[in-house]
Order: structure tokens, then sequence, then C-alpha cells
């Protein structure tokens, strides 16, 4: 029998009498819904403004998030802060959460290797996003790369292919009646971790920044007082 073969998923952590983030937050350090709770240093909660008008859905912690307990302060995390504030969005209005709370690596000389997430991994942590998406109200959704987008709107989105294209959330979602929310728009982009890959990262960057700008757009049609675009 294989670790994925024994995963039981978070539902059974995830506390039913939750009436605020604050719970859930509180709650998280106690799961074993997946096996990544053994390697990693410590649970990665979401975190930002609770009233916040946009949520950011990444893929899951990195090194840095791990040993400090919050999502993206580490290198992507900086350059994401770059852009959103290039793009005009207020950062007081951003809460910020991933796909799976718990740090998939593998150690090699030393050092902690990025694993992406496998599909058992996103379906085992949703429990903890659904419920989070229950304490909040966003304006705008914003899906972070490939895993933050197959664990939201399933495995057949391609970020590639829609990036930067509104889409009405949560009818876009997979399984939209778990988030009995909205309605709100959603934006699915590129990681900020692609954009430090790539080859011409000022292009890549430029593009984020893009997508974002739509974001921006969006709330400025519901009401957001938000700067434009820095270019």
């Amino acid at each position: 029998m294989t670790v994925h073969e024994t995963t039981v998923g978070a539902a059974g952590y995830v506390p039913t009498g939750a009436r605020s983030l604050a719970d859930l937050r509180a709650a998280a350090p106690g799961c074993q819904g997946c096996e990544l709770h053994q390697p990693a240093s410590q649970v990665v909660f979401g975190r930002g403004n609770p009233d916040a008008r946009v949520v950011m859905v990444g893929e899951q912690p990195g090194d840095v998030e791990d040993r400090q307990g919050l999502p993206f302060v580490g290198p992507a995390g900086r350059l994401l802060r770059r852009a959103v504030d290039d793009a005009g969005i207020p950062v007081d209005q951003i809460y910020l959460t991933n796909a799976v709370k718990h740090f998939r690596f593998v150690s090699r000389g030393g050092r902690r290797i990025h694993q992406t997430p496998d599909r058992v991994h996103i379906v085992a942590c949703r429990p903890w996003l659904v419920a989070e998406f229950a304490m909040l109200r966003p304006d705008v959704v914003v899906v972070l790369g490939a895993t933050a987008a197959r664990a939201l709107l399933g495995p057949a989105f391609r970020v590639t292919r829609s990036r930067g294209v509104p889409l009405p959330w949560p009818a876009s979602a997979e399984r939209a009646e778990e988030f009995p929310v909205g309605p709100a728009q959603l934006v699915a982009t590129i990681h900020p971790s692609a954009v430090l890959r790539a080859d011409d990262q000022q292009i890549a960057f430029r593009g984020l920044v893009t997508d974002l700008g739509v974001v921006r757009g969006l709330l400025a049609g519901r009401g957001s007082q938000a700067p434009a675009v820095r270019r």
C-alpha cells in the first residue's frame, strides 16, 4: 500500500463549528490529512484582511514560508508584492492562501527542493480551502498558477489558455456548490515563481502585472478607488 493510498484528507480536521478564519487557523496545525504534515516544519495557513475584496490562491508554501509559517514571504512572495503594487491593487484588500497548506519537498545536498503537489494532496487539502472561502466574501478571486487552478477549477483548466480572462465565480469552480458565495469574478494568471524561472523575467513580470491589472479593473468596476496600472 502506498502513502497516497492511506491519505484520509483534511475533512475530519476542519472544525465544523468554526465561525472565523481565526478558528480555522487555530485548528490547522493539527491536520494530518496527508503525509505532507510529517516532513514539513509547520502548517502555513492563509493571512490577510478577512474582509478582503481580493483572494489570491497559490500552490503551496515554499522553504521560507515553511520556516516562518506565513504564505508568500519568500522570493516569489516579494515579487508578487511588487506586481500587486505595480498593478495598483491595495495590499490591505488582499487575502493570501495556498491550495496545499504544507510544504512538499525532497532533501538534496542539504537543501529542501520544491516538489509540485500531486492531485491527491490538492484533493486532501481542499476542505481547508473550501472552509476559508466560507469565511470570505471577495469581489475577485485570483488563481496563481496551475496547482491553484486545478484545486479550484479542476484538472482540465489551463492557465496558459485562459490567463487574464475574467470568469464568473463560483460558477466556474469545480463543484461550485461547495462555494456558496458571490457573485464574484475569477482571474487566472501565472504563479510568481514562474516569473523567477523565466528566461526573460522582465517580460514574464510585465505579463503578471497585466493580468493583475485586469483584477484592478474589475475592482474599479465594483466601486474600488484603485489607481491605474504602472507601466
